[in-house]
């Protein structure tokens, strides 16, 4: 809104028309400039006529607008059965009025150029085809066969600049395409300023690895995105990276997920990762990264989760063949659709294809958890700097989207500053660094926690088994001078401790039987000691009693004498 003399004014925007092409309309803000003429120039090969007939096509398909595409290079039997490869019926939408297909055929040898030659023949057909099918899109591929015959310059920039009015005051949004020039965007050098929107094309071989590349030169009353953005040409069109926000602004999941190895989860404060984070899981060649995704992708699986994962050293079938040896088994995933595997070599093709191909298959698969294993080996297809780059863009529409995603990667030294995994790992939420432990001449795994943002986690280092079960972490062990125990030593130290306490154990039961056999002893003395002391009881009971009848019996003797002495006194 802006604010003039008092009053409101409702600020102008241009009016856009949808082009349908993944990606074009969100780098255009909305698409191409309506009514308005966009140039799309680019060398051979670099999809000029393809973006032009898909702008085309999807008009005719998804809004209903039809078009008429006016090829001066291809006849129409030849676009019709070129694009019907990419899955458009161009004799479907001709047979439904959606679309005209015309081929003006130019021949430079009957050409003869003359102070009155004008394009006036072209406007004439060119208007019949828009009328008879009400047309509001037109294509013309392209003007260097158009004005091959022009030697005359002031007359090909003239006819140039009254085409490109002439489509203007049709009302008719339209693309020219055109071949790259060698002093200039165009061949003819003018295009790209009579043009209100023009797109450049590339096609570029780098260390012999082909990127397409797609950039607006400029764009008249619109803003738009000025990188160079990738793009791809797939079975269904043309797809666009659009890279124009980096931003932090998704929202954090406060749910957790478990890692689908229950001490791991107890590691990462109980319960496991944050939904929607990224884990990087690092270690050097052997220590089990791969099996730690995979069982990570069979508890999701199990959970009713969509998997995808992306490989990047190993097939599928060679993943699935791997991890059945630690009981895990992806097979029934993917045979239910839960999970599907991606293998592809890194250096088939640049960073920014395989970023299109990730976004596509994201796109379509939809899935909750994502595994890329390794992006260590997206260094064979550019720098260190190029990787990151990629997969801060991919693991920015992975967080949007509220996606788990693990990440492998490889290192190459026994320790945690390995430089393919720092490099990326300020990208990552949660870092579990895998390593080897050498000692008595074995090598044994250990597991640590180096970050995980938002949680209580473990810092203890701790042993790790691949059994025939799945990941097995082990209880932290220490040996008696306070280091941790791994492997033969562990199980050297836990079988003398066993034995200790077996010995220590058959001790305290000898001596047991020794003290019951005591007791019974003493309980026998005391039984034999009872029983001499009834008997001497009852014996000096019986005295005591013999005793008393003879006091009795003295003292009777003693009443009677003395009644017989009172009796002779008397």
């Amino acid at each position: 809104m802006i604010e003039e003399k008092g009053r409101i004014l409702k600020e102008k925007s241009l009016e856009k028309t949808p082009t349908g092409i993944n990606g074009l309309d969100e780098i255009t803000y909305g698409g191409l400039p309506q009514g308005r003429t966009t140039l799309i120039y680019g060398s051979a090969g670099s999809g000029k006529t393809l973006m032009a007939m898909e702008f085309l096509v999807k008009g005719a398909e998804n809004y209903g607008e039809p078009g008429v595409f006016m090829a001066f290079e291809e006849t129409s039997e030849d676009l019709t059965e070129n694009f019907a490869s990419l899955g458009f019926d161009l004799e479907s939408l001709e047979a439904r009025n959606k679309l005209l297909v015309d081929h003006v055929h130019i021949d430079r040898s009957e050409i003869e150029e003359t102070g009155e030659y004008d394009l006036e023949g072209l406007f004439i057909r060119l208007g019949l085809a828009i009328d008879s099918i009400g047309a509001k899109r037109v294509a013309l591929d392209t003007l260097e066969v158009l004005f091959s015959g022009f030697q005359n310059e002031a007359i090909l920039r003239s006819e140039l600049r009254r085409l490109f009015l002439w489509l203007k005051n049709k009302g008719v949004t339209a693309i020219v395409t055109g071949e790259r020039g060698e002093t200039s965007l165009t061949r003819y050098g003018l295009e790209e300023y009579v043009a209100d929107c023009v797109i450049f094309l590339d096609n570029r071989m780098e260390e012999q690895i082909a990127t397409r590349r797609l950039r607006i030169i400029k764009y008249r009353g619109s803003k738009h995105g000025t990188n160079e953005y990738p793009f791809m040409i797939e079975e269904d069109g043309i797809s666009v990276l659009p890279i124009t926000s980096l931003g932090l602004e998704h929202e954090a999941s406060m749910e957790r997920i478990s890692t689908g190895i229950p001490r791991l989860d107890a590691m990462l404060g109980e319960e496991g990762y944050y939904r929607g984070t990224t884990i990087l899981i690092s270690g050097t060649a052997g220590t089990g990264k791969t099996s730690f995704a995979s069982q990570f992708c069979q508890a999701a699986c199990e959970r009713g989760e969509r998997c995808l994962y992306f490989a990047f050293e190993e097939s599928p079938y060679q993943i699935m063949r791997n991890m059945r040896s630690i009981g895990v088994d992806l097979q029934p995933h993917i045979d239910s659709g839960l999970m599907k595997i991606h293998a592809s070599r890194p250096m088939v093709y640049g960073l920014e294809m395989h970023l299109i191909t990730m976004r596509k298959l994201l796109d379509d698969f939809k899935p909750d958890i994502v595994v890329m294993d390794p992006i260590s080996n997206l260094i064979n297809a550019g720098t260190q700097a190029d990787v990151r780059l990629m997969l801060t863009r991919l693991i920015d529409h992975l967080k949007l989207k509220n996606i788990t995603t693990i990440c492998t990667s490889l290192v190459e030294h026994e320790r945690t500053a390995g430089v393919n995994a720092e490099g990326i790992s300020s990208l990552m939420d949660t870092w579990i660094n895998l390593s080897f432990f050498e000692s008595d001449n074995e090598r044994n795994r250990g597991i640590s926690i180096i970050k995980s943002r938002g949680m209580g986690h473990s810092n203890q280092i701790r042993e790790y088994l691949l059994t025939d079960h799945g990941i097995k972490i082990q209880d932290v062990y220490l040996g008696p001078s306070g280091g941790l125990l791994m492997g033969s030593s562990r199980a050297v130290q836990e079988a003398e401790e066993i034995s200790e306490a077996v010995t220590q154990k058959q001790n305290a039961e000898r001596k047991k039987r020794e003290l019951e056999n005591k007791l019974k002893s003493l309980d026998a003395q005391i039984s034999i000691l009872s029983s001499e002391f009834e008997m001497q009881k009852e014996e000096l009971n019986k005295l005591v009693s013999e005793d008393e009848l003879r006091n009795k019996a003295l003292t009777n003797n003693r009443n009677k004498m003395e009644r017989m002495g009172k009796a002779d006194k008397s």
